[in-house]
């Protein structure tokens, strides 16, 4: 979040506040489930910060990354996958 511009931050915080307020967001475009993973990804124009939910309602974001193609890159599957496991040893 800190390297993104003024305006991207509101627009991601924005996201974020909805989905903490009411659950869920309505767009699709901007919050979806990442096919075949147990992850979904917030999501603003090539902003992409991959996360996960946790039981009594937590969500866990693990990064943050600028999407330029398609498909995420393998990588960054890699890395969330890897950031959730260590936190989760952690707590």
């Amino acid at each position: 979040m800190k390297n993104l511009s003024k305006p991207d931050k509101a627009k991601v915080l924005k996201i974020i506040e909805q989905l903490a307020d009411e659950g869920k967001v309505a767009s699709r475009e901007q919050f979806k489930k990442i096919e075949g993973e147990n992850f979904f990804e917030i999501k603003k124009f090539q902003i992409r910060m991959p996360c996960y939910f946790q039981p009594g309602g937590r969500i866990i974001i693990t990064h943050g990354f600028m999407k330029k193609g398609e498909s995420i890159h393998p990588e960054e599957i890699k890395r969330m996958k890897r950031i959730r496991d260590e936190y989760e040893q952690r707590t």
